[in-house]
């Protein structure tokens, strides 16, 4: 089953790094994550903010922004490189570990990618996008039962998170086959989505697929 990857990175200053990836037919997961010593930007319904007040210097704060936009470029190597300085100089910034942790997911480094991922969680444990980031990486690994965990955990702190539903829905449909699991949290991210047509689609070859397996 291939996956597609997709990245947006938006203005520093706002929403710092959404990022997305792409199954064949579903897509799976944004996460924002923001810039240091930032005023944090209000929940919406499409994700949970996530903001931090570190004190970094001028050049912690200027590389940051420069290997943002490396990684907007697709430069993922040198953004990389420089976010790796940036968690060296200023390893308290949760952010950086969390955007070095998807610019890793994105090259296909997925050890690496789940170091960074956890690392973040270690200094900020209640951010549900990096949860639902972590998830994905872990799905893409094979390691399902920790991927659904942390989804789990994602919903745990943001019940509304519609793109942690998305990606339960789709493990507990595509991998698991836990229907009930799935049809759940495909309802639950309809109700929250209710723009996005595709899971009227999703949800009608679920049931199909479950009347199915009764009637062989």
């Amino acid at each position: 089953m291939q996956v597609r990857n997709k990245a947006h990175y938006l203005p520093w200053l706002a929403v710092l790094l959404t990022l997305g990836c792409a199954h064949a037919r579903r897509t799976v997961t944004p996460l924002a994550v923001m810039p240091p010593a930032v005023t944090p930007i209000a929940n919406t319904p499409e994700q949970p903010a996530i903001a931090e007040s570190v004190s970094v210097t001028d050049e912690v704060r200027s590389d940051y922004e420069a290997a943002v936009l490396m990684l907007e470029k697709a430069q993922y190597e040198p953004g990389i490189a420089l976010l790796i300085k940036v968690t060296e100089q200023a390893p308290s910034l949760m952010a950086a570990h969390a955007d070095l942790g998807i610019a890793y997911a994105r090259t296909g480094d997925l050890d690496r990618a789940e170091a960074s991922l956890k690392k973040a969680l270690e200094l900020s444990p209640h951010h549900a996008s990096v949860h639902n980031e972590l998830g994905v990486v872990l799905r893409r690994k094979g390691q399902i039962a920790k991927a659904r965990a942390s989804y789990e955990e994602a919903l745990a702190e943001f019940p509304d998170y519609p793109y942690a539903h998305r990606n339960l829905a789709i493990l507990c449909d595509l991998y698991l086959a836990d229907y009930k699991c799935a049809q759940e949290h495909y309802d639950s991210y309809r109700r929250l989505a209710p723009n996005d047509t595709d899971v009227t689609k999703w949800l009608a070859d679920l049931r199909k697929r479950g009347t199915q397996q009764k009637n062989p």
